[in-house]
């Protein structure tokens, strides 16, 4: 584990310490939400090609300004720019693409995860709830790595990294790592290990998380 940081991570420092854990090369989609804020901070020089669910590989950053294209979107319908080479195609074979296994990466938000790599982002099981599972379960499956991007507690400050999932699973044993506003981490058949830590002390993390980390 590398040592513990003093202030916790904001949305865009925890997007660009996924973008720098991206392997070069990799084809990548980026999932509704927090996730998005990830190609803001990829190097595509690096060559990582974005992959949206709704038909485009070659996405680059949000668009700005007169940049932006109504056409030209990503799956949670906001603007972006093309890279060069950039392509589109139906939204058939875009899913096609995610279950047949052509992503290295995918980065989703969560509700949930369980220390062995089990996701639940689709419903709380309220019964209010709206579901709205969209391609995350074929991502979930699809994608040789899974990324989850959170917060490490919930509104009522309850952990959202847990022994087993409460809300319905969209994947088991699917994440391999889960990077929060306090910490990064490696979950999956040996449980979790503690990858690095902001704003909190291994004691402290263990004391509100409940959980024994490597």
């Amino acid at each position: 584990m590398s040592e513990t940081h003093d202030a916790s991570l904001t949305r865009d420092q925890i997007a660009a310490r996924i973008a720098a854990d991206i392997p070069e090369g990799a084809f990548v989609n980026l999932g509704i939400g927090q996730p998005t804020l990830v190609a803001d901070h990829l190097d595509l020089e690096r060559g990582v090609v974005l992959h949206t669910e709704n038909g485009m590989l070659g996405m680059g950053r949000a668009a700005t300004g007169d940049e932006i294209d109504p056409d030209l979107i990503n799956a949670g319908k906001i603007p972006v720019v093309e890279t060069p080479g950039a392509s589109y195609f139906h939204h058939a074979d875009s899913f096609a693409m995610m279950r047949g296994g052509h992503l290295d990466v995918c980065v989703l938000g969560a509700f949930q995860v369980s220390v062995a790599g089990d996701l639940a982002n689709w419903h709380t099981g309220a019964p209010d709830a709206i579901p709205a599972v969209g391609g995350a379960m074929d991502l979930a499956i699809g994608a040789k790595q899974v990324f989850v991007m959170m917060t490490l507690f919930d509104k009522q400050g309850g952990s959202k990294l847990v022994p087993e999932l409460t809300y319905p699973a969209t994947g088991l044993g699917c994440v391999s790592r889960v990077y929060t506003d306090h910490g990064t981490f490696e979950v999956g058949a040996d449980g979790p290990r503690v990858v690095d830590l902001h704003g909190l002390t291994a004691d402290e993390l263990a004391e509100r998380t409940g959980l024994a980390f490597a």
